[in-house]
């Protein structure tokens, strides 16, 4: 039986990580994951995702999150345990040298390499307008996300949001974690041409701004690329929870349309429909409803 050190910190990567402690040949001798952070306006203490995945099977493995793995103590921690493999997802800091030394580090990254590395790679597929996706299982190196790559698994994601495929790709990563596992002795690694490959930096609230100059498919874009977090929304910071394309045309920022849908509001060169929003320091509507509390109709401006 081979033992892994597993490493990770979302959901995303506690699918991952149930699949390899549901498969009877892999034995998890420790979790690596980030500390314990204050969530919510009370900053109430809360662990990652994969802690708690941990915890609730209430089998006895080793938790070790510490602050950053530079320490050399953390490097001799994870020799101690002999790992055969050390595998990563989404853990959300950068291996050393030292411990990338110690047995092949396979990571699970959530976008088919060389094109997307780095912190948002769901996120800027979508952005790109990008129809298919996937998971990449590589041989960590010491850059950022520019190993050997060893297997794929792709998907068609044309009218997925990033929460959907965040889904979607965790199930299909944990599938791929195995057979890589299983076949690692028989792999050919692919090495990765970097003049193909994009940064992804970390995602910032203030990327969800949008305005009506922008056009259909940008909106809807960053739409799905921003749901839910942080989600689209105006320099008034009303927020627009659900919306799609529509084919109307008219002036930008004027409703062109009033339905038990929604509204339509006109954008450069087309317009959105749109069905659920939120004022800044309100509750979430549907859209008819805000309409009506507006008192507003066809040929109204919209914010």
């Amino acid at each position: 039986m081979k033992n892994i050190v597993f490493m990770g910190t979302p959901d995303y990567a506690s699918v991952i990580l149930e699949a390899i402690l549901k498969n009877g040949g892999y034995n998890v001798v420790a979790v690596f994951t980030q500390p314990d952070r204050p969530v919510g306006r009370k900053a109430i203490l809360t662990p990652p995702e994969v802690k708690k995945t941990v915890l609730q099977t209430g089998l006895d493995i080793p938790i070790f999150q510490p602050l950053n793995l530079k320490d050399s103590s953390t490097a001799n921690d994870i020799k101690a345990l002999k790992p055969d493999f050390i595998v990563v997802a989404a853990y959300g800091q950068i291996l050393p040298k030292d411990i990338l030394d110690i047995a092949p580090c396979i990571n699970l990254h959530a976008s088919l390499l060389p094109k997307f590395r780095g912190a948002s790679p769901i996120q800027e597929a979508i952005l790109r307008g990008e129809k298919l996706s996937g998971v990449t299982a590589m041989r960590m190196g010491v850059g950022l996300d520019d190993g050997d790559m060893l297997g794929f698994s792709l998907i068609d994601i044309s009218n997925l949001k990033s929460s959907e495929l965040f889904c979607e790709l965790a199930k299909m990563a944990a599938n791929l974690t195995i057979k890589i596992l299983d076949e690692f002795d028989k792999i050919s690694p692919i090495k990765q041409f970097s003049a193909l490959s994009t940064k992804c930096a970390k995602l910032k609230k203030e990327d969800g701004l949008i305005n009506f100059n922008m056009n259909a498919k940008e909106i809807y874009a960053k739409f799905r690329a921003f749901y839910p977090w942080p989600g689209i929304f105006l320099e008034n910071q009303t927020k627009i929870l659900e919306m799609r394309v529509s084919n109307l045309s008219g002036s930008i920022g004027e409703i062109l349309r009033i339905d038990q849908n929604g509204f339509v509001v006109g954008v450069n060169d087309g317009s959105i429909e749109i069905n659920v929003l939120q004022e800044a320091g309100k509750k979430s509507v549907l859209a008819k409803d805000y309409i009506n509390g507006k008192r507003l109709s066809v040929g109204s401006k919209f914010c």
